[in-house]
């Protein structure tokens, strides 16, 4: 079977490029990628205006948008205040991300540490539905919320939690992250390409064929230790998982379509070796 449409892209500003983000589409669509997730791990700070014409820049060079929600939320808190400031932040990530024609909102949705899980995942479902009620009453119509597959054992985001969320939600896409699966089994899983293969089914066959036009997804190298995730690695170092080659072979065994972001320290460098591997497995 053929591999579908693969784009792929950095998580943020390229690191190569010097000067305004603004400029990231045209800097990308030369190197010859065309995704990229605007990153506002630290706060939405953008205004409508500049949202707007990243977007129109975007389109203009055929650059798919996303974008990660600040990091500063959890959903499943047992303090009232910061499930709120997470709404919050939600909220103001899909305005963001509508502003701009990002197609999907990548969230951390938050912890199991003072729930059980079942209760963990009510108290989230609970939060973005709150968010999204605010977003569409706000004009949000096109952005997806895409929760993530997170990279320690004590947040919320296993393959079975992203399902269960997106089951409960409208427009809601997983997001994939190859390497946090990998660090939160500290290595177990994924390990082989019919363990790959049955994630991107799944996701596909429980929550429609719509979440894998494109499937979101991000992929560096991962160090893990007790309890997960440590530090993401370039493609260079070899002693870290997990393989991409087996992801791109998934991809192509699955026939779907997915957007690759680099989360790798050397960002774009490392979405071009991405897309080279995804050439060589697909045959391109």
């Amino acid at each position: 079977m053929p591999c579908g449409r693969l784009r792929f892209g950095p998580a943020g500003k390229p690191i190569d490029l010097k000067g305004d983000l603004l400029k990231a589409p045209a800097f990308l669509r030369e190197l010859g990628l065309d995704a990229m997730e605007y990153e506002a791990v630290r706060g939405v700070n953008i205004s409508r205006e500049r949202a707007q014409k990243l977007g129109q820049l975007a389109r203009e060079h055929g650059v798919l948008l996303s974008l990660h929600a600040p990091y500063y939320i959890n959903l499943s808190s047992d303090k009232r205040t910061t499930i709120q400031a997470s709404i919050r932040r939600v909220y103001e990530s899909l305005l963001a991300s509508e502003w701009m024609g990002s197609y999907a909102v990548v969230v951390h949705p938050g912890y199991y540490l003072k729930y059980t899980r079942e209760q963990a995942l009510k108290m989230v479902i609970d939060g973005f539905k709150k968010a999204w009620e605010k977003a569409v009453s706000d004009g949000v119509r096109n952005t997806w919320i895409a929760p993530e597959t997170t990279g320690k054992s004590k947040q919320v985001g296993s393959v079975d939690d992203i399902i269960v969320i997106c089951s409960n939600l409208e427009k809601c896409r997983p997001t994939v992250d190859w390497a946090h699966l990998y660090a939160r089994s500290e290595g177990r899983f994924p390990q082989s390409l019919d363990d790959l293969i049955k994630i991107v089914e799944r996701f596909e066959k429980e929550l429609g064929s719509e979440v894998v036009k494109p499937l979101h997804s991000h992929f560096s190298r991962i160090e893990y230790g007790k309890g997960g995730e440590r530090e993401h690695h370039t493609m260079a170092e070899e002693e870290y998982g997990p393989d991409f080659r087996m992801v791109c072979r998934a991809l192509r065994e699955t026939g779907v379509d997915s957007t690759i972001i680099s989360e790798s320290p050397i960002l774009e460098r490392d979405a071009l070796v991405m897309k080279r591997i995804c050439e060589e497995e697909c045959g391109a």
